[in-house]
């Protein structure tokens, strides 16, 4: 069945590239900001809004091609939908970025740590779902790597339960201080939950194609 939904012609190859592109720019988006977190560098998520563009200009490059014919009928709702979620999580990362520039975090070190530990992870959740978006295209079973991103994800929840009890024990002396740091860790860690999602979707997608 998978052979005969992707193997169409020029456009849903097309389409298929792009959709690699959007994830790798993801990817390098992710990059950026977990070394902006370890260097303390402010300056390294300036990238991320022109990439999070670079995203969008490739997503919507790709509901066009798909809107003009590519692929089977059944089948463009989902790989639609899995785009769609695949640039939540730029945008989720760019509001990140924006908050980043207002905190402080080497105030606190075990903040500054817990928060690079899920940059990281967040990365590598990322080249993940690439790899299994690409396992899709040779017909490969995707339940380990879902697995691995779920697993991945589990990671992110436990560090942020943590972080939540930091950060009922820190003493804010101003309003706008607290608000920030606490709008970049819901944003830092949603970031795990959206790319779960788009994991889920391909896992689902691969499932009902078989």
């Amino acid at each position: 069945m998978l052979e005969k939904v992707f193997s169409g012609g020029k456009t849903e190859q097309k389409v298929i590239e792009n959709i690699k592109r959007h994830i790798k720019v993801l990817c390098t988006a992710s990059d950026c900001f977990k070394r902006a977190l370890e260097d303390r560098d402010k300056d390294r998520v300036l990238c991320i809004p022109d990439l999070e563009r670079e995203g969008d200009t490739i997503r919507r490059e790709i509901i066009s091609n798909i809107y003009e014919g590519a692929f089977l009928p059944f089948l463009r709702p989902n790989i639609c939908r899995f785009v769609e979620i695949v640039d939540e999580a730029f945008d989720v990362l760019e509001d990140a970025a924006n908050e980043f520039e207002f905190i402080n975090l080497e105030v606190d070190k075990d903040l500054e740590e817990d928060c690079t530990k899920i940059a990281d992870i967040n990365m590598k959740m990322c080249d993940m779902l690439l790899i299994a978006f690409e396992a899709l295209f040779r017909k490969e079973d995707l339940k380990e790597k879902n697995l691995a991103i779920r697993i991945y994800e589990k990671k992110v929840d436990e560090i942020k339960l943590d972080l939540i009890k930091k950060l009922r024990r820190r003493e804010i002396k101003d309003f706008w201080q607290g608000k920030t740091l606490s709008d970049f860790i819901s944003y830092l860690t949603r970031i795990s939950d959206i790319i779960e999602d788009a994991s889920d979707y391909l896992y689902i997608m691969n499932v009902s194609l078989r």
